[in-house]
């Protein structure tokens, strides 16, 4: 298998395993996106981390085998690679990346499906498909610009340049730097106190958020309104508030 999905008390791991780089070729992208709606579909995953291994997240797409892809064929397999990517994002449970050395090409389109993202202090982060005559395809010129703004996005993908962790701390494209050897564990922590989060609330939160970023404030505003209110239909509302008015803010324990 070039990925594997492993859960331990609520948390999935989508592990991507195809060493030595994970080159994301046309079998790792069908993986993922079978794990991911795997994970999404799961009760007793609550949230995810994505993780390449100590070494590397991922260095992209498999060039040797895109090389021999002409324009037809290219056709035909762009809106499957975008999927595999989008069913990550619409994981309906908190996500983070946790990002080991190389995250290029594929490897960062990936990682920005995440709602957070963990680098280690040597990582490398960038979108290089225009040294390759091309632009990103599986969802790179899209969230990086939604990201991190549009005129980083576009220094990023015009010159193809690769981004040192600080750098990415600093423009947003990661949210915390840590030494190489603890990335998967505070990834990890941050999934779990996730996981034991009110699930119902959290995907109203996230899909809150998600799809009012793609529409008008008004919009956004409706879908707030309408998660906000169906949430008093949930049995972790009442467990929340109870527990507030009888024990006090933050001790709250939800199923």
């Amino acid at each position: 298998m070039t990925a594997t999905l492993e859960v331990t008390e609520g948390v999935g791991t989508i592990r991507l395993d195809r060493p030595p780089m994970n080159a994301l070729d046309i079998a790792t992208q069908d993986r993922i996106k079978e794990l991911a709606e795997e994970a999404a579909r799961r009760d007793d995953v609550r949230a995810v981390v994505i993780h390449g291994g100590e070494k590397v997240f991922a260095a992209g797409a498999d060039i040797k085998e895109m090389q021999d892809m002409d324009h037809a064929a290219m056709i035909a397999r762009s809106g499957a690679l975008q999927e595999s990517f989008t069913a990550v994002a619409r994981i309906p449970k908190p996500v983070v990346a946790a990002v080991n050395g190389y995250a290029l090409g594929g490897g960062c389109e990936l990682a920005l499906c995440a709602d957070f993202r963990i680098a280690a202090d040597n990582a490398k982060l960038g979108q290089p498909e225009i040294l390759l005559g091309v632009i990103p395809g599986a969802g790179g010129t899209q969230r990086l610009a939604r990201l991190v703004g549009p005129s980083k996005a576009k220094d990023l993908i015009f010159t193809g340049r690769h981004v040192k962790a600080e750098e990415a701390l600093a423009i947003g494209l990661v949210d915390r730097v840590v030494p190489a050897a603890e990335v998967y564990e505070q990834a990890y922590a941050w999934a779990a106190r996730l996981a034991k989060g009110p699930a119902i609330a959290l995907r109203a939160a996230k899909e809150s958020i998600d799809a009012g970023l793609q529409t008008d404030i008004d919009t956004g505003l409706a879908i707030e309104r309408t998660w906000f209110a169906g949430l008093f239909a949930t049995e972790d509302r009442e467990r929340g508030m109870r527990s507030f008015v009888e024990e006090g803010p933050g001790k709250a324990k939800f199923l």
